[in-house]
């Protein structure tokens, strides 16, 4: 169990050096512009296979009840690191023409957001009535998680998990709120040419956290996968 917790801090404290590295550096061109299976944040295994045969690898079983879930039990909110939280780092990530309050302040208080769920262009601007209309959304949903196999993560790996940027994107608030807690049985991105994109997101995270899916929900991920058999999971720039 002590052998198990060291690891869990080792991976936090990579996770968060990676996000002050990206941070600091800026995304580079490659990411903002082409390679829409390259991150540079979070961390998936790097493999050769296809996502269809890592997704042959996933266990299924049936949704496990919802008891005991709560947003906190994947931390306070957002986790914040040198000054400035995994919300401002995803949006430095995912948005073009960035501002920011300062040199010093992260706060992202303008940029302009290709949304992958809608392929709308969205201006954001920082303020009351309009911060919401970019939201940070968990691919893989921490309540989806919790009923797939999260609740017998330590809360330091659930910690992780919901500030992981393998699982996180910047998407149309609306759409996001549209989405909630789905998997994809129940809910894809209404632009179909991202959906390929997507599934292979959520493959990676549950790969990574050791998450099963419902029959249904691998049902669904297959029918997608269909149009892009050679599909990658998304890995580390």
């Amino acid at each position: 169990m002590a052998e198990r917790k060291r690891r869990a801090v080792v991976v936090i404290f990579l996770s968060l050096l990676g996000f002050i590295l990206s941070f600091i550096n800026g995304p580079s061109q490659t990411s903002q512009t082409s390679a829409p299976n390259v991150d540079v944040l979070g961390t998936s295994s790097q493999t050769t296979e296809s996502t269809s045969e890592v997704l042959e690898k996933l266990e299924v079983k049936g949704r496990a009840p919802k008891t005991g879930y709560k947003r906190t039990q994947f931390g306070e909110g957002w986790e914040s690191l040198v000054g400035c939280d995994t919300r401002n780092y995803i949006l430095k990530r995912d948005l073009t023409d960035v501002k920011t309050r300062s040199i010093t302040d992260c706060t992202v208080v303008s940029g302009v957001l290709a949304d992958p769920y809608t392929s709308k262009v969205i201006n954001f601007v920082r303020g009351q009535g309009t911060s919401d209309d970019v939201q940070i959304d968990h691919v893989v949903a921490l309540s989806d998680a919790w009923q797939k196999g999260a609740q017998a993560l330590s809360s330091k790996e659930r910690i992780l998990f919901a500030n992981d940027g393998l699982n996180l994107l910047a998407v149309d608030g609306k759409t996001n709120q549209d989405k909630s807690d789905s998997d994809a049985a129940s809910w894809l991105p209404p632009n179909k040419s991202y959906r390929c994109q997507y599934v292979a997101r959520q493959i990676a995270v549950k790969q990574k956290y050791h998450l099963w899916l419902t029959s249904a929900e691998k049902d669904a991920m297959k029918r997608v996968l269909n149009d892009c058999l050679d599909q990658k999971l998304p890995l580390v720039s």
